[in-house]
């Protein structure tokens, strides 16, 4: 299965946040706070129970449920989304396999941020990263340099070769390669560096320009495939992921 093809199975699997017992601006907070992910949000109302909670579901298959304020804090103002499971845990431990759609690239840096951040603290494991091409990945030699400094942690980018890299500090791995699912998706996966509940991954497609689909995971299952699916197709028994200076 390809990335792109994973991608695809995580969007097919659309979830539902049902509301209960909030007012419509509270309900609008929601809907505005999941507006770019593949959830349905819905309403109900209770007799009893607890107010303002909500549920998460598949199907018939119910996978979370808490207090809407976990979701909505501060009276209704939404948060920005980001990779800080802790704020949103009860949910995002069900959400974070669930697509969003129409990240620009700015989004999608800030995103990868998040996990080139949690590599950083770890300060050990494996990081792959693909930005496309050597065009994006210019951008963040800067980055990248300084995260291979990290004498435990392993870091390695793909991209397509579409223009030569400038000279730069060669603490971490490029691996050139002309593969369409490199050319299309935007990746960074951290392995945990041996701890289960550090692994995580950003994975995304460019569907229209500089527009990206895709989801966040905090799977080991799903980190562990991806991390596979990269390994087994670009990197076993090839010996030329490092170019030439100047490359």
């Amino acid at each position: 299965m390809s990335l792109t093809e994973l991608i695809a199975g995580v969007e097919d699997s659309e979830k539902t946040l049902v509301v209960h017992n909030a007012d419509d601006s509270t309900v609008d907070s929601v809907v505005e706070r999941f507006a770019d992910r593949n959830v349905t949000v819905a309403t109900a109302s209770t007799e009893s129970g607890p107010p303002e909670y909500v549920v998460l579901s598949e199907g018939n298959r119910v996978l979370s449920a808490t207090s809407l304020a976990e979701i909505v804090p501060d009276g209704g103002r939404p948060r920005t989304p980001g990779f800080d499971s802790e704020p949103y845990k009860p949910i995002l431990d069900e959400l974070d396999e669930t697509m969003f759609t129409s990240y620009d690239w700015r989004r999608m840096l800030a995103a990868s941020r998040e996990i080139e951040d949690r590599a950083w603290r770890a300060g050990e494991g494996t990081l792959y990263a693909g930005f496309q091409n050597y065009s994006t990945l210019e951008k963040q030699l800067a980055v990248y340099e300084q995260l291979g400094t990290k004498a435990d942690l392993d870091v390695t980018a793909f991209a397509f070769p579409d223009v030569d890299l400038p000279e730069h500090e060669r603490t971490f791995d490029v691996f050139p390669e002309r593969a369409a699912e490199i050319r299309d998706t935007w990746f960074v996966a951290f392995d945990g560096g041996g701890d289960e509940e550090s692994k995580c991954a950003l994975l995304a497609e460019e569907r229209e320009p500089r527009q990206f689909y895709g989801f966040w995971t905090y799977d080991p299952g799903t980190v562990d495939y991806i991390f596979d699916h990269l390994g087994e197709t670009y990197l076993d028994g090839r010996s030329d992921k490092r170019p030439a200076a100047g490359c």
